[in-house]
């Protein structure tokens, strides 16, 4: 959906010509609202945060949430991108969107440091408020997970009565993911990867293929810094280890503030992330390195 630009375009010359009216300094009247805040919104996402207890630390806790939140749409952006880049075969121009989603996985797990300052006794002053409320019920989370080939139906059902949601997510749950756009592209490049991995059900979790384990050998074999499949399997690399890091540091910030307690959506909460991380991304670039 497009909507109306509320930013009105400039160009070199004319900032330049702004720049000399202004002998050098920022612009200060605008005929309606300040652009910068036309452009972000940032008066739109400062009101978005409404806490529900008098604790102050609650709006650190909400505000990271929040930030992670927009973090998983920016990621689920990228990967979408990738893998219609992927699917046109132009494996270099898929790099740009694959190294800019490992670069806002380092932001997102940077986000953790903010709970740092969180004890039992801080997140326990406002824990009760949060209700059944837990990240497990993050759709854009779920989202990002089925893009990167990690699918389970069972994680959607939280939302069968949203209704647009719901849709959303099962539409996601059966399409392909980016691993299935590798997949296609190993196939459509190595003759050794048959048709049959294209016949997976998009809807399972990957399991560890050995003609696709050995097509990565056979790409690692040659390590070019021009080899395009070389280069993007360290990418995919690059994302596996940076969204397992995003895994552990949930974990630690578990346990840290909560320990083995069950979880707020009726988990185990720290024994069922700890079985989540058994989970792998791109698995066969991980189990092909044994043999390389």
């Amino acid at each position: 959906m497009t909507t109306t630009p509320r930013v009105r375009p400039a160009s070199e010359a004319q900032r330049a010509e702004r720049s000399d009216a202004n002998h050098g300094e920022p612009t200060l009247d605008f005929a309606a609202e300040a652009p910068y805040d036309a452009y972000v919104h940032a008066s739109t996402l400062h009101g978005l945060q409404q806490p529900i207890s008098d604790d102050p630390g609650e709006m650190s806790f909400l505000m990271i949430s929040q930030i992670m939140e927009l973090y998983f749409g920016l990621i689920c952006y990228e990967l979408r991108e990738a893998a219609r880049v992927l699917d046109t075969d132009d494996v270099w121009g898929a790099l740009a969107p694959l190294r800019r989603t490992a670069l806002h996985l380092t932001g997102l797990n940077a986000a953790w440091l903010g709970m740092r300052w969180m004890t039992p006794a801080d997140f326990n002053r406002f824990r009760d408020q949060l209700g059944d409320a837990s990240g497990f019920q993050s759709a854009t989370y779920r989202r990002m997970e089925f893009l990167l080939g990690i699918k389970s139906p069972t994680v959607i059902r939280p939302f069968r009565r949203q209704g647009r949601i719901y849709t959303e997510l099962v539409a996601a749950l059966r399409a392909p993911s980016l691993y299935d756009a590798v997949l296609a592209l190993l196939h459509r490049r190595d003759p050794g990867v048959p048709s049959a991995v294209l016949a997976r059900d998009p809807t399972a979790e990957p399991e560890i293929d050995p003609d696709v384990e050995a097509a990565w050998v056979r790409v690692y074999a040659d390590p070019r810094t021009d080899h395009d499949l070389y280069v993007l399997g360290e990418a995919l690399v690059d994302i596996a280890e940076e969204f397992g890091d995003w895994r552990y540091k949930h974990l630690r910030a578990v346990a840290r503030t909560m320990g083995a307690k069950p979880g707020s959506g009726g988990s185990s909460g720290m024994a069922w992330l700890q079985r989540s991380m058994a989970k792998l991304v791109f698995p066969e670039l991980w189990s092909a390195r044994t043999f390389m």
